[in-house]
């Protein structure tokens, strides 16, 4: 039985319905989820939902892009501290490359990451967008 990429990666949960980890002896949250607890080897851990809001930490603007993307530059990418306090690198979109700053208030929103030519897979994931759009 084969399975179809687009299927397997509609079932990775964390990607898209945002689950990460939270470990129980730091209380520090994971994303994409770990088995293990990197500063203390715990182990014992249980499923969270993150936040869907957040604010820019930093980002950088890629002005020329790989060619797979470079229809869509220039575009910035940042890391987000959401609400919680998890930290994530994504694309940012919806806005002018100069409107985005740190401190920016954004949201998170599932939105098409790739196509592989014209017929291909379609890959989603997350993107950030301000929360003024």
């Amino acid at each position: 039985m084969s399975i179809f990429p687009s299927r397997s990666w509609r079932e990775y949960p964390q990607r898209y319905r945002m689950e990460a980890v939270r470990f129980k002896k730091s209380g520090k949250t994971y994303f994409p989820p770990r088995q293990v607890d990197p500063t203390n080897g715990d182990t014992e851990c249980e499923k969270v939902v993150l936040p869907e809001t957040g604010k820019v930490t930093t980002y950088t603007v890629i002005r020329v892009a790989p060619s797979q993307w470079g229809d869509l530059s220039p575009y910035g990418l940042a890391i987000v501290e959401l609400t919680d306090g998890t930290r994530l690198f994504g694309q940012m979109t919806d806005c002018n490359v100069d409107q985005i700053k740190i401190g920016m208030d954004v949201r998170i929103e599932f939105r098409l990451i790739q196509k592989e030519g014209t017929h291909g897979t379609l890959s989603y994931g997350y993107k950030f967008v301000p929360k003024w759009y």
